[in-house]
C-alpha cells in the first residue's frame, strides 16, 4: 500500500498528528526532496526522489517510471506500507496523482491511498491575513475543469443546474471526517444534504 502523505506549506508544525503516527510507523519512507526530507526528520529517516521541475514531458515521464519501480520494489510482495511525504496536500495541485497513474499501469497490484495535509492555499491565506470568503477560482493553468462547492443544501438540483455549464461529473461528501460520513456519486446524489457537505464536479 502506497500512502500520499500531506505534509503541509512547510512548517514542521502544521504537519498533522495523523501524519505523524504514518511516518513513525510506516515500513519505508519517501520524499520529493530536501524540504519535505527535513519536515519529516524529525520522526523519520527519508529515501529521497527525483521529481524534475521542469517541461520536458519525456524526463518527466522517465523520472515518475523510475519512482514508481522503486516504491514498488518498497512494497513488496507482503504489501508494506509505504509513505510518499508530499508538501501541502496531495489531492490539490500535486504530483502524486501523477505518479498513481504511472504506477497503475507498470505496477497494478498495488493499492494506494491519500491522507490530506494543510493546502497553500488555506496556508496562504493564513499567511497574508486574506479571508476567503464568497468563492474563488484556483488554477495552474487554463480554464479549471472542476468546481467545488461548500454548504449544498440541494445537492440534486444544483448538479442539475452545472449540467447545464457542461458538468458530467459529480460526488458530494457530507460530515466529512467525522462520524456517519457519506459519500454519493452522480445519479445517487440526495434531494437534499446537511450544512456539512462538500460538492465535488468536473466537466
Amino acid at each position: 500500500m502506497l500512502i500520499g502523505l500531506g505534509l503541509g506549506p512547510g512548517n514542521p508544525d502544521l504537519l498533522t498528528l495523523r501524519a505523524v503516527r504514518l511516518l513513525e510507523s510506516a515500513d519505508a519512507v519517501f520524499v520529493p526532496g530536501r524540504i519535505a526530507s527535513a519536515l519529516v526528520a524529525p520522526w523519520r529517516d527519508a529515501e529521497i526522489l527525483e521529481f524534475p521541475m521542469t517541461d520536458d514531458e519525456e524526463e518527466i515521464r522517465r523520472c515518475m517510471a523510475r519512482n514508481a519501480d522503486r516504491i514498488a520494489e518498497a512494497v513488496g510482495d507482503a504489501d508494506r506500507q509505504v509513505v510518499l511525504g508530499i508538501l501541502g496536500d496531495p489531492n490539490f495541485y500535486s504530483t502524486f496523482s501523477r505518479l498513481c497513474a504511472v504506477l497503475s499501469e507498470r505496477h497494478p497490484g498495488i493499492a494506494w491511498r491519500t491522507e490530506p495535509g494543510i493546502s497553500s492555499i488555506t496556508a496562504f491565506a493564513s499567511a497574508a491575513g486574506v479571508s476567503l470568503q464568497g468563492g474563488f477560482i484556483v488554477s495552474d493553468g487554463p480554464e479549471p475543469e472542476a468546481r467545488i462547492l461548500l454548504k449544498v443544501r440541494h445537492p440534486r438540483r444544483t448538479a442539475e443546474a452545472l449540467r447545464s455549464e457542461g458538468f458530467t461529473e459529480f460526488v458530494l461528501v457530507e460530515r466529512m471526517c467525522m462520524t456517519g460520513m457519506q459519500v454519493y456519486r452522480n445519479d445517487d446524489l440526495p434531494e437534499e444534504s446537511e450544512y456539512f457537505s462538500v460538492l465535488f464536479a468536473r466537466r
